[in-house]
C-alpha cells in the first residue's frame, strides 16, 4: 500500500533573543565611550609633553648662547673661525639693551673666570656716553679763594681736594663760573676781609651775572660796616646765597669793593654754584 509523499517540514530559524542584544550594545557603547576617553588623555600627555620638550630645548639654547658668549670673551675664542664673535656679542649686547629699558640702575653683565672679572667694551650700552655719565652725577662747583698779585676784575679761586668740580657741565674761566646745562641754580660765597682802615665805607661782596655785550648784571650783594681799629686788623666776613634761573653759557662772578682787604685763610673764603634741577 503506498503512502502519499509529504515534504519534510522547515526548521524555524532561530531569532537573537532582546537581551543579548542590549547586553552587545552596551559593550560597544562602553568601548566606544573608553576609547574616547583614552584618546583626550593621551592628547593632553602629549601636549603637556611637548611644552616641556619645548622648554628644555630653549633652556638648552639659552645655556648654549652664554657659553659661546663666554667664550667669545677669551682671546681663544676671538681667534677662532667656527664661532662668529661680532654676531654673538651684538646679539647679546642688544638683550642688554632690552633689559635696561625697564631698569637702568641693575648691573651690567659680567663674566667670571677664575678670580677676575672680564668686561668686554662692546658689552657697553650704545646709548651710554659720557655726557650722560656725567649728568647722573652732582653738577656741582665749590672753590676755595686764591690770592691775586695783580689787579683783576673779579676774585680769583682754585679747587681743593674736598671741593667738587663739575668740568664738563660747569667750567671755570678766569674767576668766571660757566654753566654749561640750563636749569636752576643756587649760587654762593663767602668773603673774609681786615677791618684795620680808617674809613667808614663798608667793605661790600657782589655776585654778579657776566654779560659780555652790557653791563654785568647784580644777582647779590652783602655789606659789612668795618670797624674804626687802627691797631688790630678784625677779621670779618659776609656771606651771600641765592637761587637763579641760569641758561646755557652764563657765567657768574664774585667781586668786592677793596681785593687787598681779602683774607685767604682756610675755609673762610669760597664761592661754589650747584644745580637744583
Amino acid at each position: 500500500m503506498n503512502e502519499p509523499y509529504s515534504p519534510a517540514t522547515p526548521r524555524p530559524i532561530s531569532s537573537t533573543s532582546p537581551s543579548t542584544m542590549k547586553m552587545f550594545m552596551g559593550f560597544l557603547t562602553v568601548f566606544i565611550v573608553a576609547q574616547m576617553i583614552g584618546t583626550v588623555l593621551f592628547c593632553l600627555y602629549l601636549h603637556m609633553k611637548m611644552d616641556k620638550m619645548e622648554e628644555v630645548l630653549s633652556l638648552n639654547e639659552d645655556y648654549i648662547f652664554l657659553r659661546k658668549v663666554q667664550k667669545c670673551q677669551t682671546a681663544e675664542g676671538q681667534k677662532s673661525t667656527l664661532l662668529d664673535c661680532e654676531k654673538i656679542l651684538k646679539g647679546f649686547q642688544d638683550l642688554q639693551c632690552k633689559d635696561g629699558g625697564a631698569s637702568k640702575e641693575e648691573p651690567k653683565f659680567e663674566m667670571q673666570r677664575g678670580h677676575e672679572h672680564h668686561k668686554h667694551p662692546h658689552l657697553m650700552h650704545k646709548n651710554e656716553t659720557s655726557v650722560e655719565v656725567e649728568k647722573r652725577q652732582p653738577i656741582a662747583v665749590h672753590l676755595a679763594g686764591q690770592q691775586s698779585e695783580k689787579t683783576v676784575s673779579a676774585l680769583e679761586w682754585r679747587t681743593t681736594m674736598y671741593g667738587p668740580m663739575n668740568n664738563n657741565l660747569i667750567s671755570y674761566q678766569e674767576g668766571k663760573l660757566k654753566v654749561e646745562e640750563a636749569g636752576l641754580y643756587y649760587i654762593y660765597s663767602q668773603v673774609s676781609f681786615c677791618t684795620k682802615t680808617a674809613t667808614s665805607a663798608p667793605f661790600t661782596l657782589y655776585i654778579y651775572l657776566y654779560l659780555p655785550m652790557e653791563d654785568d648784571r647784580l644777582l647779590m650783594r652783602g655789606l659789612n660796616t668795618p670797624s674804626t681799629s687802627t691797631y688790630f686788623c678784625d677779621v670779618q666776613s659776609i656771606r651771600v646765597g641765592g637761587v637763579f634761573e641760569l641758561r646755557k653759557g652764563d657765567m657768574v662772578f664774585v667781586n668786592v669793593t677793596d681785593s687787598t682787604r681779602v683774607r685767604y685763610y682756610h675755609g673762610s673764603t669760597y664761592f661754589g654754584i650747584f644745580k637744583l634741577k
